[in-house]
């Protein structure tokens, strides 16, 4: 815990603060610490698990076990692919190997530049629009792997 700024701790002390009366406060824990930081390392794990009297062992087997949870900081942009049936069968494999190859990185990575960070995703109920692609939020329906290097310099483009 040495690691974290005396304001970070902070922070994560009065988000523990605000779910006290909560009978299952956790998620509701984990999810306002992933948003305010983009990640939720060990070192946050042991403080939520101090405030909270959950073991650093569940805490880590609840972040683990939901995609939406990450132990890693993520990109600024993070591409999700739907790996699902239906976006599987219409090329979604392809589509997440040519994103992998234009930024270099493989699924569950980050780029150097903290940029963008490609994640594996299982079906996430979009099958009349396979494959689909979501960028932070966006839903891109159809993706081809022809259109990939377009989105990919749709991003570039906005940090210049």
């Amino acid at each position: 815990m040495a690691h974290l700024q005396e304001t970070a701790v902070k922070q994560i002390n009065e988000i523990c603060d605000r779910y006290v009366g909560e009978n299952t406060p956790l998620m509701m824990i984990l999810s306002d610490v992933q948003k305010e930081y983009g990640y939720i390392p060990l070192e946050v794990q042991e403080i939520i698990s101090k405030r909270t009297g959950v073991s650093v062992a569940e805490i880590y087997g609840v972040v683990t076990f939901y995609s939406f949870f990450s132990l890693k900081p993520k990109g600024k942009y993070v591409i999700g692919v739907c790996l699902g049936t239906a976006c599987y069968v219409k090329g979604a494999q392809q589509v997440i190997d040519k994103f992998s190859e234009l930024l270099n990185i493989k699924a569950g990575e980050t780029t150097d530049d903290g940029l963008f960070t490609i994640d594996a995703l299982r079906c996430i109920g979009a099958c009349g629009i396979a494959p689909a692609v979501t960028i932070n939020g966006k839903v891109y329906p159809k993706v081809s792997v022809s259109a990939v290097k377009d989105i990919v310099e749709e991003y570039k483009a906005k940090e210049n």
